[in-house]
C-alpha cells in the first residue's frame, strides 16, 4: 500500500497499521501531526534542535508502541502530542539538571587514551554489526545520512522517494537499531545529525 493510498484513514486507522509495522502509515501520521508536533515540543524546549529531537523521539515511542493505543480513551492525534509533551518535559528536566551540575560532579575531559580509543573502535564495529541487521533500504538511508551526510529531503531526491517514506524509513531503522544496541545508546545521540533535518 503506497502512501497515497492511505490518505482517506482516520488516523486512529493508521495507528493501527503501525502497530503492525507499515511503515507508509508512519510516514502518513508524520506529515498530518508533525507540524503541531513541532510547535508543541518548541513551546516547551525554546530550542530548535532539542524540538526536532523530542518529535523524533516521540514517534520513534509510536513505532514502538502503537500496539498500546486505545482509541476509546482518546484520538489518535491527542495521544501521539502527549508522547511528544512527555518527551519535551523530559529534555527540559535533562537540560535543567545539565545545567545545574556541579563541575565537581562534571565528567572529567577525556584524554584520548589508547583504551578509550580502543573502546571507540568497539563501539564502531558494534554500531556496523547492528546495521548489517537492518533491511536494505533502512541500513541505506542511514549510511547515507550518517556517513554521506544527506539530509532527508536529499535522500528523498537521490532515492526518488517520497519524503515521508525517508522520514518512516529512519525511524524504523533507528528504532531497530536502538533495540540492538542495547538501552545504553542515548536518545540524544541523533541530535545534530543529518536525519534530524529536512532542509
Amino acid at each position: 500500500m503506497r502512501p497515497r493510498d492511505l490518505a482517506h484513514l482516520s488516523d486512529e486507522a493508521l495507528v493501527a497499521l503501525v502497530s503492525r509495522s507499515n511503515e507508509p502509515a508512519l510516514a502518513e501520521l508524520y506529515d498530518r501531526v508533525s507540524g503541531i508536533a513541532y510547535g508543541l515540543a518548541h513551546r516547551i524546549l525554546r530550542d530548535e534542535s532539542l524540538a526536532e529531537d523530542a518529535v523524533q523521539d516521540a514517534f520513534l515511542g509510536l513505532w514502538r508502541n502503537a500496539g498500546s493505543f486505545i482509541p476509546e480513551r482518546a484520538k489518535a492525534s491527542t495521544w501521539i502530542l502527549t508522547l511528544v509533551h512527555r518527551r519535551a518535559v523530559d529534555l527540559v528536566r535533562r537540560e535543567q539538571r545539565r545545567r545545574t551540575e556541579p563541575l565537581d560532579h562534571a565528567p572529567e575531559p577525556s584524554e584520548g587514551s589508547a583504551e578509550e580509543a580502543a573502546w571507540l573502535r568497539l563501539d564502531r564495529q558494534r554500531v556496523q554489526t547492528a546495521l548489517a541487521e537492518l533491511p536494505d533500504q533502512q541500513r541505506e538511508a542511514i549510511e547515507l545520512a550518517y556517513y554521506g551526510g544527506y539530509t532527508q529531503s536529499e535522500l528523498a531526491e537521490r532515492l526518488g522517494e517520497p519524503l515521508g517514506t525517508i522520514k518512516s524509513r529512519m525511524f524504523a531503522g533507528l528504532s531497530r537499531l536502538r533495540e540492538l544496541l542495547g538501552n545504553d545508546m542515548q536518545t540524544s545521540g541523533a541530535k545534530g545529525t543529518p536525519w534530524t533535518s529536512t532542509s
